[in-house]
């Protein structure tokens, strides 16, 4: 009877989750097609790395105690697998393995089932005491936890109960299997193993298959989702965006998820609300409407709200419900607030341990606004119409791009004869504070002899801005001017000493055919250092130096290094770090078009940056971005009796140079 009665259950179980994960994971095939199969050996190497080593989840506080769970789940998968199919059929089980094999398995399971204990216990007193975000505390997280406990405290009572029955031989038995053991031999259960045995069993059986069938209702989906999109994840930095085709008709952007990708759907499924790209995030750690996780758990909502795909294949198009991912914040969408709060920092994607790309899904929303519904923050009007009309955020005329270099002697660009472009940027081309960094970095130039020449009042704004801001359609017609204007002049070597138009130059105008060899300003000037073409005489001692890192240059690009060796072989001096540098570093505020908007909701985020700074009391900060750069000279401007200077690498090396290699003074 009892094995029927199992059989039954079973069957249904069985048959109930793979439909519900049909059901689940057929709707991700609503979103666009995207390819993210290629490089299948270096995909599942990174599985391996990320997914089954947890690398970037034994990275963070706690995440060893995650990552116990996850090894030990691996084990007693094999476990459970054998549970089951001994439940329909007796004779095969791990007890008809040899005896030193089968008694490794079982103190190994025995093991795992502790250390598993142990870390459900850790994992819901830290969540009770100290829980990762405001709102973990929900009982879906506590009920998980309290099944995955009982799962284990089962199976010490059924393996305690054989140990007891003499069936499994005390002298070679596993040990806490074999402690329970003694403890039921003092208990009235004694006198009834049969019953305990099977009650436990039961118990053990109800619980695993109601915790396999609740997963697919429940966030700890990403249990069957997170390794798949962990091989699926971009091998590449997510430091673009993907190109729009502008054909009369389409739909730019996303509004609905049609507009997503199959993987920005999947991403919605994998997270696992974790919390570590809220508490990354710098709108959302400055009081800001933004939340990457909810961000995420919105799109996932409203996936699951728009129908089933079963209503799409049918043709049923009436039974479709239409709603926005952009709304009020209510369930299934997304404040506009939230979109425009985004820095495109990545710090939320460098952080997430199933590799969630958040970006792209805010800029695909930010596409919809304002190329489909021109709705967006009133200070973005002008930016676009001088970006369009004059091709820089300030609307100065293209005349006056050069002025800057008037009392230069700078030669243009010459393919065959000028090996390097320097691309001065809209920055370091009009910003008052920003054309002295153009300066120094000339003179840096010069005195190491390198050949390079620029555009002048030809150059063009790269676009970064408003391609970050949504606005694909100028962005693209920027980019195709640009492209075309390098491939004529013969450009191939590119100099550039901010990291937004170092980015873009490199990576997003690769989508329009032009492959260049970009390299950032820090990149270069340590190169000559090290090959010996710039000597410093140490004259220009900044004192006590902390740099900051920017997020396109470090985050979106790995240039880590460069800047600081810099600035060691330049002050002979260790840089001070701040509490979050390179790869966790905290954004300035500037980036994804941020640097052309007011922030009217809670702390300013550079005012947050510079306190982090000031709290090492430097004497210098150094920054290696025009952005950072501005962001830091009005946020040190707040701090009443500082002193600490704001400075470029460039400006540093510059008044380090030997008297004898300076080129002669033009003020």
């Amino acid at each position: 009877m009892e094995h029927t009665l199992f059989f039954a259950i079973l069957t249904l179980s069985l048959s109930v989750f793979t439909f519900s994960c049909y059901r689940k994971l057929a709707l991700v095939s609503v979103g666009t097609n995207e390819c993210r199969f290629d490089r299948p050996v270096d995909r599942l190497k990174g599985m391996l790395v990320y997914a089954f080593g947890q690398k970037r989840v034994v990275s963070r506080p706690f995440g060893l105690n995650h990552g116990v769970i996850f090894w030990a789940f691996l084990v007693l998968a094999l476990a459970n697998l054998e549970f089951l199919v001994s439940g329909l059929f007796p004779m095969i089980s791990f007890e008809q393995l040899p005896a030193p094999l089968h008694g490794a398995l079982l103190f190994l399971c025995d093991i795992c089932s502790l250390a598993t204990l142990v870390a459900v216990s850790i994992a819901a007193l830290r969540r009770t005491i100290n829980p990762p975000f405001a709102g973990a505390r929900t009982f879906e997280a506590y009920f998980i936890l309290a099944m995955i406990g009982t799962l284990m405290l089962a199976y010490f009572g059924l393996n305690g109960v054989r140990i007891a029955q003499g069936i499994l031989p005390s002298t070679s038995a596993p040990p806490v299997s074999n402690l329970v053991a003694g403890l039921i031999r003092t208990t009235p259960a004694a006198a009834h193993l049969e019953t305990a045995g099977n009650v436990f069993w039961w118990i053990h059986a109800i619980v695993l298959l109601g915790f396999m069938n609740f997963l697919p209702y429940s966030k700890h989906m990403h249990i069957l989702t997170a390794i798949p999109n962990v091989f699926l994840r971009n091998m590449e930095k997510c430091n673009t965006q993907e190109r729009e085709t502008f054909q009369e008709g389409n739909s730019f952007g996303a509004a609905t998820v049609e507009g997503l990708s199959w993987k920005d759907l999947l991403d919605s499924f994998s997270c696992t609300e974790c919390g570590r790209c809220q508490q990354s995030c710098p709108a959302a750690g400055t009081g800001k409407a933004l939340n990457p996780r909810e961000v995420i758990h919105a799109i996932k909502e409203n996936l699951l709200q728009n129908g089933a795909v079963m209503e799409k294949l049918s043709g049923d198009v009436e039974a479709e419900r239409e709603i926005s991912l952009i709304g009020n914040g209510d369930r299934g969408n997304t404040r506009e607030a939230a979109l425009w709060s985004c820095t495109s920092c990545g710090a939320c994607m460098e952080v997430c341990p199933v590799f969630i790309e958040h970006l792209p899904k805010i800029v695909k929303m930010r596409r919809y606004l304002v190329q489909m519904e021109a709705r967006f923050p009133e200070e973005l009007l002008n930016l676009f119409e001088n970006m369009e009309q004059r091709s820089n955020p300030w609307g100065m005329a293209p005349s006056e791009r050069s002025k800057w270099s008037s009392l230069l002697s700078l030669r243009p660009f010459e393919a065959g004869v000028t090996e390097y472009l320097l691309f001065v940027g809209c920055s370091g081309a009009f910003d008052a504070r920003n054309k002295q960094v153009s300066i120094a970095l000339t003179r840096v130039l010069d005195a190491a002899g390198v050949s390079y020449g620029v555009l002048g009042k030809e150059e063009r704004c790269c676009g970064d801005s408003v391609r970050r801001l949504g606005n694909e359609y100028l962005f693209d017609q920027m980019a195709n001017e640009s492209v075309r204007q390098f491939l004529a002049k013969g450009v191939t070597k590119v100099i550039t000493q901010c990291p937004h138009c170092f980015t873009t130059l490199k990576n997003d105008y690769r989508q329009y055919g032009l492959e260049l060899e970009v390299i950032h300003h820090s990149e270069l000037i340590s190169d000559l250092i090290k090959a010996g073409r710039l000597e410093t005489s140490g004259s220009a001692e900044p004192g006590r130096v902390v740099f900051h890192d920017s997020c396109y240059l470090g985050r979106h690009n790995d240039v880590y290094e460069a800047p600081r060796e810099v600035l060691r072989m330049v002050t002979g001096q260790d840089v001070l770090e701040m509490g979050r540098s390179r790869e966790n570093a905290f954004c300035c505020g500037a980036g994804g078009g941020r640097m052309w908007l007011e922030e009217h909701e809670g702390t300013p985020i550079n005012r947050n940056r510079v306190q982090e700074a000031l709290a090492q009391q430097p004497e210098t900060v150094c920054v290696s971005c025009p952005f950072c750069m501005t962001m830091f000279e009005d946020g040190i401007k707040e701090v009443p009796g500082s002193t600490t200077q704001v400075r470029d690498i460039a400006e540093v090396v510059a008044l380090s140079l030997q008297p004898s290699l300076l080129p002669p003074s033009t003020s």
